[in-house]
């Protein structure tokens, strides 16, 4: 039964701990963040959907301005000290909300919402990147292929957890209170980060091994310039490639975004119900990824190898939008966005995170900061400024589909190079006699 499981999740001998504490760290984040994501998008939607557009480019302003902030904590502290001060920041800031709606409710408007709304939007790619970061630098290459979908499995679970415990918790405590509880939750994050980079992953020899490996990993500093990210995205076609595939994704996820506003704004005017409607779709969305992580995603990813999973989305995505196109129903859009986030979530992110473990060490963290923050807002950017086009020369749907349809084209056969890119980094980097990752068999 064990050889079986481990069969199954392509787990191999001293790897569960490590992977259950990466799972456990990624639910943390995912609860914190699904708890407010609801009251977010209502509370964006408050002075119409235009509003929204530039709230995005606003967005976009605040994570550059944030990036060489990052980077150079990334520069000058320890590895954990940098991880933890980010995720204590954003428990502070969401303390310093619940201050203001308990002791200054009067001061909490429209205004105060689009703060929230920028913060929000900035906070949740900055703890997930760090999770991600983290991971491509404790595992290996090998790793992150077999391993990365199974640790998704424990953010999909947080993802489904989040909403639930937000509405269990809203009304004995109150909406101020659940400010607190996401900011425990960040807080418990911290903890599980330590013992993820501490626990080891085997037994006897080769654990003495890694854990001095580690020690001296934790003592050594990245260095480098705050900078550093932006350059060397810029400097390395592989990574060009991501930040490319990133740019694609967002572009079209932010097309679907906005064509749900729209239609939610359609069939409910009341903020309450909005925030229902919203949280009942991100709820059956997670359920989808849940069901996708568990059976399917790690057989793909180690049968056909990532750049077949990376060109998944794009083909689905194109297929989804020329449905929508077709129909034009709230229910159709409900499907494209599932079956979007669903792979997005349950196939494309683990896949593309395990693009990232042969890189540098300074590129894991500053480099993925550039893309996975400015690089995926300004996609929103793009998107929604594309979306306001077509909308106001009254394309609407016909118009996103015949923009899609080419842009996924592309999108997938970029995500097919960086498959086959990271195979030959990983065959470079394990030396002339190792087997190329696609050719690897499955775990013992």
């Amino acid at each position: 039964m064990r050889g079986r499981l481990a069969d199954l999740f392509n787990l191999r001998h001293g790897e569960l701990a490590p992977v259950l504490v990466a799972a456990a760290f990624f639910f943390c984040i995912l609860t914190a963040l699904m708890m407010l994501r609801p009251a977010r998008d209502a509370l964006g939607m408050e002075r119409g959907i235009d509003s929204v557009r530039w709230l995005f480019i606003g967005t976009a302003v605040v994570t550059l301005a944030v990036n060489p902030l990052f980077g150079g904590l990334v520069a000058r502290l320890r590895r954990l000290h940098f991880i933890s001060a980010t995720y204590a920041f954003f428990a502070l800031s969401l303390a310093g909300f619940w201050a203001l709606l308990v002791f200054a409710p009067g001061a909490v408007g429209t205004r105060s919402g689009q703060v929230f709304y920028v913060w929000f939007s900035v906070f949740n790619l900055f703890v997930t990147m760090v999770f991600w970061a983290l991971l491509a630098d404790r595992f290996s290459s090998d790793q992150g292929r077999r391993l990365f979908a199974l640790v998704a499995v424990g953010g999909t679970l947080g993802a489904i957890f989040g909403p639930w415990l937000a509405s269990r918790l809203a009304e004995p405590l109150g909406t101020p209170s659940l400010l607190l509880v996401a900011a425990g939750f960040l807080l418990l994050a911290i903890l599980l980060a330590w013992v993820l980079v501490h626990v080891r992953s085997d037994r006897g020899a080769s654990a003495a091994a890694e854990a001095a490996s580690d020690i001296a990993s934790e003592e050594r500093r990245i260095g480098g310039s705050a900078w550093a990210g932006l350059r060397a995205v810029f400097a390395s076609p592989y990574l060009m490639g991501i930040a490319g595939y990133v740019l694609a994704m967002t572009v079209v996820a932010t097309f679907i975004y906005f064509t749900r506003l729209q239609m939610v704004a359609a069939a409910e005017s009341d903020l309450d119900a909005r925030t229902g409607l919203l949280g009942s779709i991100d709820m059956w969305t997670q359920i989808a990824v849940l069901a996708l992580q568990l059976t399917l995603t790690g057989q793909i990813i180690r049968r056909f190898g990532l750049a077949v999973a990376l060109a998944v989305l794009p083909v689905a995505t194109a297929l989804g939008f020329v449905g929508l196109a077709i129909y034009g129903s709230f229910a159709m859009l409900v499907v494209l966005e599932a079956m979007n986030r669903a792979v997005q979530r349950g196939l494309t992110r683990p896949a593309r995170e395990a693009l990232f473990p042969v890189v540098s060490r300074e590129e894991k963290y500053k480099a993925k900061a550039f893309i996975d923050t400015f690089v995926y807002r300004a996609g929103d950017v793009v998107g929604a400024q594309v979306e306001g086009a077509l909308g106001r020369i009254g394309l609407a749907l016909g118009g996103l589909a015949t923009v899609v349809v080419p842009l996924a084209v592309a999108w997938a056969l970029l995500g097919l190079w960086l498959g086959r890119a990271h195979v030959h980094r990983a065959a470079t980097q394990a030396g002339p006699g190792a087997r190329p990752p696609a050719a690897q068999g499955p775990a013992a």
